[in-house]
């Protein structure tokens, strides 16, 4: 291994256990900054990473890291005294990213590069806004991490990191990953990379939470699954105009998922079933379990949000993508009640008949 990185993770939720642990197996030292209640009972449990997925490990045991092994703080201030940092790794989720960039801006001059680990395509340019271009390293995870409790994850699928070229660390960070297992990639350019899997991330998420009903329900309504092929059309018709390629990520065929959306759905539908139901395994979709947990956010802004925003700066229609992101929003926010489309599907799809003809997209 070259020499060891010193690196800045915020949060020791599940992507940043999984980086972390990981990390400091390999040899890096690590800084976790985390919210002061959960401080204490990192620094008293440790951290705990079922990797035994991953045959390269070659272990059927958890691996079990003693809070002497890392430093936990309660907040930022006092994580950077232990530094200067390398890189920092950020994948807070991306409704929690405006706040936390805020908080950052005393500290500027002190913040090292960020890899950006975080769902959505403008995350990025907000920590560039707060900190400088030359601060910004886009990266994405397709790799499947559980959560059993603090400090306590599981691997659940082993894909991969794409981490874009371009920056001074790239390249070495793509050594640094791959030496610690995490199945590193380099990519040519950023934003096919973050497009490609957002693309991934847009399958049935927003139906589920909207309509109470898991994936495969909403795969085997013939009228949803329509309604699912048409918001990931939209989304590739936004990349097509804004000059974005799709790319496959790590473990993730997404040339492949683009190619499903030109096919006849009773030939596609069994693909991208498939696709949907090994990502997620039994669970429910990201937006169905944050607008259950009450927590009144909701990351559609930042996916399905983001295609409409561009869709409206390129001209092309997105109507499903717009039905999607404001239903959502007006459920997180509490301005319709959660029971409004539960299991009512008919429902939902009405509204999207009601809008012009000239917002739809054609097949």
């Amino acid at each position: 291994m070259a020499s060891p990185l010193k690196i800045l993770i915020f949060g020791a939720g599940a992507i940043g256990t999984y980086f972390g642990g990981s990390l400091i197996l390999a040899g890096h030292q690590v800084v976790f900054v985390e919210q002061p209640q959960m401080v204490g009972l990192l620094r008293e449990s440790g951290l705990r990473l079922d990797l035994t997925l991953d045959p390269r490990r070659k272990t059927r045991e958890s691996f079990v890291i003693e809070s002497r092994a890392f430093i936990i703080a309660p907040s930022l201030e006092e994580a950077l005294k232990f530094g200067p940092f390398d890189v920092a790794l950020f994948a807070l989720k991306s409704f929690d990213a405006p706040a936390a960039l805020e908080g950052m801006k005393p500290f500027a001059e002190r913040i090292p590069p960020i890899l950006c680990l975080s769902n959505g395509v403008q995350n990025e340019q907000m920590i560039a806004e707060s900190f400088g271009a030359e601060k910004v390293i886009y990266g994405t995870v397709t790799t499947a991490i559980g959560r059993r409790g603090a400090g306590d994850i599981v691997l659940e699928k082993l894909r991969g990191v794409g981490i874009a070229a371009g920056h001074p660390l790239s390249e070495r960070l793509v050594a640094a990953f791959n030496d610690a297992y995490l199945k590193c990639r380099l990519y040519p350019e950023p934003h096919s990379m973050k497009w490609s899997k957002m693309l991934t991330n847009l399958i049935a998420n927003p139906a589920s939470a909207i309509l109470n009903m898991t994936a495969a329900e909403i795969f085997s309504d013939k009228n949803l699954y329509a309604l699912e092929i048409q918001m990931l059309r939209e989304c590739l018709a936004v990349m097509k105009a804004q000059n974005i390629q799709i790319v496959d990520l790590p473990g993730t065929p997404v040339k492949a998922l683009a190619f499903a959306t030109k096919l006849p759905l009773w030939i596609s539908k069994p693909l991208l079933a498939r696709a949907a139901g090994s990502g997620r395994g039994a669970k429910m979709p990201s937006f169905h379990i944050d607008l259950y947990s009450g927590r009144g956010k909701s990351e559609v802004d930042y996916l399905h949000g983001a295609v409409v925003r561009a869709g409206r700066e390129t001209r092309i229609p997105t109507p499903v993508n717009d039905l999607f992101t404001n239903t959502l929003l007006a459920l997180t926010h509490k301005q319709i009640p959660l029971t409004e489309y539960d299991h009512q599907p008919e429902k939902l799809l009405q509204q999207l008949k009601s809008k012009p003809a000239s917002f739809r997209l054609k097949p």
